[in-house]
């Protein structure tokens, strides 16, 4: 069986990380920060280990996104590049999601067509808002419609909530404690929802109807309560061509990074189809080993072990 991930993370040296790494506030372990250094020979190994076929690589929050245009542009770029050589030296098992400058969203739309056209990457990774500000603000929309054209999907991954919203619901506990509950306890899988969310009902999807979004984790929460949003938001979403939901289901791919449970997977494929739903560790914040074994243990036919494992990601991202 043929294994594809693509939730996979690095981090690119030089674009401003230096020689320690924090992600939220969270001093990251130095065995955790030398595997994201690796794209090489023990990145393939672990993954022989496992029998994972193929990753897709993409720049680990923080990153260039996160700098003003002046640096982010630059280092964007070279992070790119940085990437592009370890998927030159290992074409069979590594490819990649752009990291982009998301400062400056024309920039970014013409990195995402440069790593596209001139080094093959199959996308980009976002991270969470931009300078605040949601994809749905009318600034990103020259990406959000490159990215259609180009066919290729974005990935909107999770990040560290900006300091409000850290304030006013992850405050007065132990500090580490509020941090996490603020990132992968709760909070950023909420705010990938919210962010889901509001490109729908914002209308992303009317103005750029074959553009595909990827969100993680799962679905973040959106398959448990998307009946109830799509009945709520309805009255007042009458701006839309459809349903909320019917945007979910068209619009919107599903990976089961991180997450090594069966009850979400089987909710997600009941709410989404199995043909929205792809395969993903969340390396190296999750073991490839583990992932295999969630994998290995789900009772599903060989058809739909097909699609999941590997058919799904090869038909959205063209491997």
């Amino acid at each position: 069986m043929r294994i594809v991930a693509l939730e996979e993370h690095y981090r690119y040296r030089d674009a401003g990380s230096g020689g320690s790494f924090e992600q939220g506030g969270v001093a990251q372990p130095a065995a955790l920060l030398a595997k994201l250094d690796d794209v090489g020979a023990s990145r393939i190994a672990d993954m022989d280990a496992a029998g994972i076929d193929l990753e897709v690589l993409s720049h680990v929050t923080p990153g260039p996104a996160a700098l003003e245009p002046a640096r982010a542009v630059p280092l964007a770029r070279r992070a790119n590049d940085w990437a592009a050589e370890a998927v030159r030296r290992y074409p069979k098992r590594l490819a990649a999601f752009a990291t982009l400058p998301m400062s400056d969203p024309d920039a970014s739309a013409e990195e995402l067509e440069r790593t596209v056209r001139e080094l093959g990457f199959k996308g980009a990774l976002i991270n969470g808002t931009s300078q605040g500000r949601f994809l749905d603000d009318s600034r990103f929309f020259p990406l959000l419609e490159r990215a259609e054209a180009l066919q290729v999907p974005l990935y909107l991954h999770p990040a560290p909530p900006p300091e409000p919203v850290m304030n006013a619901y992850f405050s007065g506990l132990d500090p580490a404690l509020g941090r996490m509950l603020s990132m992968a306890g709760w909070g950023w899988h909420a705010e990938t929802a919210l962010h889901t969310l509001r490109l729908i009902v914002a209308g992303v999807f009317d103005r750029c109807p074959r553009l595909q979004l990827i969100i993680g984790h799962m679905g973040e929460m959106l398959p448990f309560m998307l009946a109830r949003s799509n009945d709520v938001l309805a009255p007042f979403a009458k701006g839309l061509r459809r349903p909320v939901a019917d945007y979910l289901r068209s619009n919107v791919h599903v990976t089961t990074s991180g997450m090594f449970t069966a009850p979400p997977l089987l909710l997600a494929i009941e709410v989404l189809g199995i043909d929205r739903i792809m395969f993903s560790v969340d390396y190296p914040y999750a073991s490839h080993a583990r992932g295999r074994a969630f994998l290995d243990a789900l009772p599903f036919s060989p058809t739909d072990m097909d699609k999941l494992s590997h058919g799904n990601a090869e038909r959205l991202l063209g491997l």
